[in-house]
Formats: structure tokens, C-alpha cells, sequence
């Protein structure tokens, strides 16, 4: 299987939250549509520093992860953002990268929008059992 990449649009979740309170419009809401990396491999979303920056996300602690390489880092976790891919949406906190590092999406946002890889098509797709909305395994 090749890479694969999606186009996903995140959004600062404490803006959503402030403009569902009529705090701020909705147009003061930030967000960006962004091309990330469908990564399984990872376990949480990573952004990187410039991503960061355009949504005004807070540091809201500090986790290490485990590189490729196996070397182990720390990075800031920033959040919360909400993901949307088509018809679907969940709330992640994201690793953040240094620099203009490729974005990665997760197993947790995955898992959580209930979207699959085609493996033939070579691309992200909402589950074909569930198309119209994310179902979710409680046991």
C-alpha cells in the first residue's frame, strides 16, 4: 500500500466553543483545511509548529513520543481541535512538531471518525457500514 493523504480541516474547539456561546462570531472561528498523512502507525494526531501558530492552540501539556527511529522525544500537546473528514468529527488533542514538519493523522482520530483506508483506491474513506454517521464499538 502507497502513501496516503486526506484532506482535513481542523478548527480551534475553544473558538467553537466560544461562537456556540455567542462569545465571538463565527467568523472569528480558526481554522485550516490541510493535507495530513493517513499515518496507523501513529497512535496520536502531530501537527507542526506553523499549524499551531495560524489556530492559536494552548499548550495544555507536555508528552514524550517514540520516533521511527526509536529514539524518544518530548513534544507540547496542544488542543483541543476538532477534526472534520466529509461527514464526520471528533475533538483530538495533537502532538506539535518542530518547524514545517509533515502532518500526521492518527489511529485516535481514525478510530474516533470511524473512517477506513481503501486500500485499492488509496484513500481515506468514511466506512462503508456506517456512511451516515460514526458508529462506535462500547464493549
Amino acid at each position: 500500500m502507497g502513501v496516503i493523504y486526506a484532506e482535513i480541516t481542523l478548527i480551534n474547539a475553544g473558538d467553537l466553543e466560544m461562537a456556540r456561546r455567542q462569545i465571538i462570531g463565527e467568523e472569528e472561528v480558526k481554522r485550516i483545511t490541510v493535507n495530513m498523512l493517513v499515518n496507523t502507525g501513529s497512535v496520536y494526531m502531530c501537527i507542526n509548529e506553523n499549524v499551531q501558530a495560524q489556530l492559536q492552540l494552548s499548550v495544555v501539556e507536555k508528552r514524550k513520543g517514540q520516533l521511527a527511529d526509536g529514539r524518544i522525544v518530548e513534544y507540547d500537546v496542544v488542543g483541543p481541535i476538532e477534526v472534520r473528514f466529509k461527514n464526520r468529527r471528533c475533538v483530538v488533542d495533537a502532538m506539535v512538531l518542530p518547524g514545517d514538519n509533515e502532518l500526521l493523522l492518527g489511529a485516535i482520530p481514525l478510530e474516533d471518525m470511524d473512517v477506513l483506508i481503501h486500500p485499492y483506491r488509496q484513500e481515506l474513506i468514511v466506512n462503508p457500514a456506517h456512511p451516515y454517521f460514526a458508529q462506535m464499538k462500547l464493549k
